[in-house]
């Protein structure tokens, strides 16, 4: 099957099971962790050695980038909503 699903081009998310499996910390099961889990385990595999990994690293970071992305629209999203009121 792969990193990509047939019925779509977005990546599979990762299961509570495998994250669980992958000794994830809570703070990074989140929707990049299919990304991460394999990241992790080719850095364990190359002893950390900062040359490796690199393509597993980029496409985790830019899945925490578009992530960050997504949550800085919905808050403008919500100040508009709100007529620039700020909560703080």
């Amino acid at each position: 099957m792969g990193l990509f699903s047939s019925s779509s081009d977005a990546p599979a998310k990762a299961t509570r099971e495998e994250m669980r499996d992958a000794k994830l910390p809570l703070a990074y099961r989140d929707s990049c962790a299919n990304l991460l889990i394999p990241l992790n385990r080719c850095r364990v595999d190359s002893y950390y050695l900062p040359w490796k990994c690199q393509d597993e690293r980029h496409s985790y970071e830019k899945c925490q980038y578009e992530e960050f992305k997504k949550r800085v629209a919905k808050m403008d999203e919500l100040r508009e909503s709100k007529e620039g009121a700020r909560s703080n």
